[in-house]
């Protein structure tokens, strides 16, 4: 686990090195175990390293081949790659790093290689004798990769705050990435919160070549999933079996490491589940690490705490008051590559797990998207019943709109108002509405600007999940793919990354294992249907969780936001929000009425609507973003 940077058709030999250099310097947090550069004509390539796989000198970074034919600066982990070595036995290999098998693997099988890896990666390659960049990112998009082209220039990083140092990126804001953070508390990739400045996608690569960008995609999460028909023929024994079967050996694989690795726990469901697995595959006790609060209505220490006595782990529990969150506040805000809104509780147990030795931990993210563990899977289901109801009268559904919103006014009395006020119950339309926090009619009196499309109807459009026929996905999976392609792959993985690299921690995710995902997403609804929580995932594990932790109230990971932003971050609320209301493209008069109306009290303004335009104006100013 590392941080790369880049940049192709540079002319200036010196002013690339100068460059590199300076972009180094923003990633040291990712790599505090070596660095290196490797700069030639039209090309310079940067590295910081964290040291995972062959601790040795042997793994330095940028690397090169032993044809001296190619050059790579890598990110991430290749978990098959002492397998597909062996498949390459005619290279010449000089170390025992993954990193020297994605070189061999690329000059063997050139870009077709990317369907041999199996990992999380970004990874940059150039060809000296072609004068071609190669840059790839995993399927998922677990790994980032930013990337800047204008002119004859490819500028690329692990993260943006990079490309801004560089002095080539103006610090300008996207307007309609703006609108789409606002919605979503996230900008959705491509496109990122500023100006000409771009994600390559998961399941993509792009080449460089005498200035010229290409972009192809190599996976698509909607398209390579096992076939439906075949999965569909067997019954729930064959695919609790098969299930477990992808699981374990998800977790296996990311057991591999030099340097001491441990978990993530909250007492869930999928946390236990991993640290349950990874106890019965190690041979020492499995670290394990936990957030607990005063606040008990939030507090899931217990839950945690009997999983790790039930597997017999080294757990530490992270006791959090509002003046510890107080403390680590800026250092969490300040490790924002990317504004979000959410992260700095994945700063705070990166931390600590760091600072206890750990290098590695495993996480239980992805387990809610691709086992329907959310509430959304059974509502969609449950509208998708009775989509009949989309067809009556716009008059009787408008006014059974307005007096749900009257007697449970809130957030999810406003979204199921704008479900009743569709033409057509379909996926395309109802999720993105089941993800907004900012609803359109707010957004178009807090800015000073029009609305742009919505990004995730478009990414669901591209999918074309509405379509229905034989062979086709089951609904509950048309929900997985519309929660990894937009919720899962722009929040929660992106946080995880800023925030635990942050700290040089490399988290990995065993429930993102594509083999077991394209697997599970073609079960059918019958077997996958949350009528206990997450059915299809227990049952593949049975008798592994006690029954306390499968049936508990789902809390998520979360941090008690509400009560300290009205009291503890009461100040600091205050000073962002006036700041961000002088900005050209906001009413301050608006901001100021969200806030003064959350602080008494209104249901209709949560306090993730307030956060995210907190963290948004901490995050332009800290990055010097023009006004």
């Amino acid at each position: 686990m590392c941080g790369i940077n880049g940049i192709a058709g540079v002319k200036d030999h010196a002013r690339s090195r100068q460059l590199i250099e300076r972009m180094n310097g923003m990633l040291a947090h990712r790599g505090p175990d070596d660095g290196g550069i490797f700069v030639e004509p039209e090309i310079a390539l940067g590295h910081c390293r964290l040291s995972i796989i062959d601790l040795s000198a042997a793994g330095h970074q940028p690397m090169v081949s032993t044809s001296k034919r190619y050059c790579i600066s890598f990110n991430g982990e290749i978990y098959n790659f002492a397998k597909l070595k062996k498949e390459l036995g005619e290279y010449s290999f000089s170390n025992q790093t993954d990193t020297e098998v994605i070189l061999a693997a690329y000059e063997k099988w050139g870009k077709s290689c990317l369907a041999k890896l199996e990992g999380m990666f970004a990874f940059a390659i150039w060809d000296k004798d072609e004068k071609e960049l190669f840059v790839a990112r995993d399927r998922l998009g677990i790994k980032p990769l930013y990337f800047h082209h204008e002119g004859d220039a490819l500028l690329f990083s692990s993260e943006m705050r990079p490309l801004l140092k560089s002095g080539i990126v103006p610090r300008q804001i996207n307007n309609e990435a703006l609108v789409d953070y606002l919605r979503y508390q996230t900008v959705h990739a491509p496109a990122t919160i500023i100006k000409n400045v771009n994600m390559l996608l998961p399941g993509h690569f792009m080449t460089f070549k005498d200035g010229q960008l290409q972009i192809k995609e190599y996976w698509n999460v909607a398209k390579n999933k096992a076939d439906w028909s075949q999965v569909g023929t067997e019954n729930y024994e064959e695919i609790t079996d098969r299930v477990s079967l992808l699981l374990h050996s998800a977790v296996e694989k990311r057991l591999m490491a030099d340097v001491p690795f441990g978990a993530f726990l909250s007492g869930g469901i999928d946390s236990s589940i991993i640290v349950g697995l990874m106890s019965q595959m190690c041979n020492q006790k499995v670290n394990t690490f936990s957030v607990s609060f005063a606040e008990e209505e939030l507090d899931e220490s217990k839950y945690a705490r009997q999983v790790a006595n039930k597997f017999d782990t080294n757990h530490t529990e992270i006791h959090l008051e509002p003046g510890d969150f107080l403390e680590h506040l800026p250092q969490a805000l300040s490790a924002m590559d990317h504004p979000s809104g959410d992260g700095p509780n994945t700063y705070v147990v990166s931390k600590v797990t760091r600072e206890s030795g750990i290098v590695v931990a495993l996480s239980g993210l992805g387990g809610d998207e691709i086992f329907a563990g959310y509430d959304r899977f059974r509502y969609i289901k449950k509208l998708y019943r009775n989509r009949w109801m989309a067809h009556v009268p716009g008059f009787l559904k408008d006014g059974a709109g307005e007096l749900i919103k009257r007697i449970r006014p809130g957030g999810a009395s406003e979204k199921l108002t704008q479900v009743l006020s569709l033409k057509s119950w379909d996926i395309n339309s109802i999720y993105p509405i089941t993800r907004q926090v900012l609803h359109d009619e707010d957004l178009s009196s807090l800015l000073n600007g029009t609305l742009t499309p919505n990004s995730v109807q478009k990414i669901l459009e591209g999918y074309k999940l509405n379509k229905n026929g034989k062979n086709e996905m089951p609904l509950l999976s048309k929900v997985s793919v519309a929660e990894i392609s937009t919720y899962m792959q722009n929040v929660l993985l992106r946080d995880t990354d800023q925030m635990s690299m942050a700290s040089s921690l490399e988290v990995r995710v065993p429930f993102l294992d594509h083999q077991l995902l394209e697997y599970v997403l073609a079960v059918p609804d019958k077997f996958k249907y949350p009528s206990t929580p997450k059915k299809l995932l227990i049952d593949a594990t049975k008798g592994l969780l006690p029954t306390e932790v499968i049936n508990r109230p789902k809390m998520g990971f979360t941090l008690p936001w509400e009560k300290w932003l009205k009291n503890d971050l009461n100040s600091f609320c205050t000073r962002q929000l006036h700041a961000l209301g002088k900005r050209k493209e906001f009413d301050d008069s608006v901001i100021k009425q969200l806030w003064q109306s959350f602080l008494q009290g209104d249901g209709r303004v949560a306090w993730s609507r307030i956060w995210i335009l907190v963290v948004l104006q901490h995050w332009l100013d800290e990055n010097d973003i023009e006004h």
